[in-house]
């Protein structure tokens, strides 16, 4: 069974750093593709960034380009999503997801496996 579980979110003020970790036990992990989303109140579920199986690919929603970091290693079967410079929108519940594939993608459609989520808080 395949399992993931984030960690690393709390409550900051405008312009601090958190770094979100997501472990996933029970997949060979190197051989998939990797996101992370985010929900607020009232929105849609919001793709943040994904990173290819090897690492070597990235890809970010445009407001969170030069702030966010992906980045994953695959010896720990961890995926981390380093944030700086964090505002306001960028408060939320941000869960990490499994592609189907070793690629990259920013369809939500295209993960099958999600972890539960971390609170992140961004006070002005």
């Amino acid at each position: 069974q395949v399992q993931l579980v984030e960690s690393g979110g709390g409550l900051v003020q405008v312009g601090e750093s958190l770094r979100l970790s997501c472990v996933v036990s029970g997949s060979t992990f190197s051989n998939y593709g990797m996101g992370w989303f985010r929900e607020a109140p009232g929105k849609e579920r919001e793709f943040v960034a994904a990173i290819s199986g090897t690492g070597r690919v990235t890809t970010y929603v445009d407001s969170v380009k030069g702030r966010f970091t992906i980045s994953r290693e695959n010896a720990e079967n961890t995926v981390f999503l380093q944030m700086n410079s964090l505002k306001p929108d960028d408060t939320g519940v941000y869960r990490c997801a499994r592609l189907m594939s070793g690629g990259i993608s920013r369809n939500v459609y295209n993960y099958d496996t999600w972890g539960q989520g971390t609170q992140v808080t961004v006070s002005s």
